[in-house]
């Protein structure tokens, strides 16, 4: 998976918005918080809480949201869907290439979020470009399952 940073480099290239990034980054920050929380991973109480604040807070304050509220809804109704989906799938250790690309669903918000930015021809253009944005590798992704 990308980190922070790393995102940043490519919410750059994609011409984003601060207002877009800085969503995508907390909407980023806190998927990846409340993963390690469903899944009990050690979280201590300030990164919980920060994950608490930017869902109640910094997130739908964010005016990007705001305005675009009506089109990342769906999309982010989506991803959470397919988050459900792809836990389930690994629960059972079945089907883990279905399970890798629903894992993935965080780069189909930001593909909107380039649509809402830039229009329909640009984000078509990008889409190519934002799938590669997801950075663990399928092997990767086999072998933690392998390991546990």
């Amino acid at each position: 998976m990308d980190s922070g940073n790393t995102l940043l480099v490519h919410f750059d290239n994609l011409k984003l918005p601060v207002e877009a990034q800085e969503w995508l980054l907390d909407y980023w920050n806190v998927i990846q918080g409340l993963d390690d929380w469903k899944d009990n991973d050690p979280v201590d109480d300030i990164e919980k809480e920060k994950v608490i604040y930017q869902v109640l807070v910094n997130m739908p304050a964010n005016p990007f949201f705001r305005l675009n509220a009506y089109a990342l809804l769906p999309v982010m109704s989506n991803m959470v869907l397919k988050w459900i989906g792809a836990n389930k799938l690994e629960d059972k250790k079945e089907q883990l290439n279905k399970a890798y690309m629903w894992r993935a669903a965080y780069y189909d918000v930001i593909l909107e979020v380039v649509k809402l930015v830039h229009g329909y021809k640009v984000a078509a253009e990008a889409a190519s470009y934002v799938a590669k944005m997801y950075g663990e590798k399928f092997e990767e992704y086999i072998k933690e399952f392998r390991d546990a």
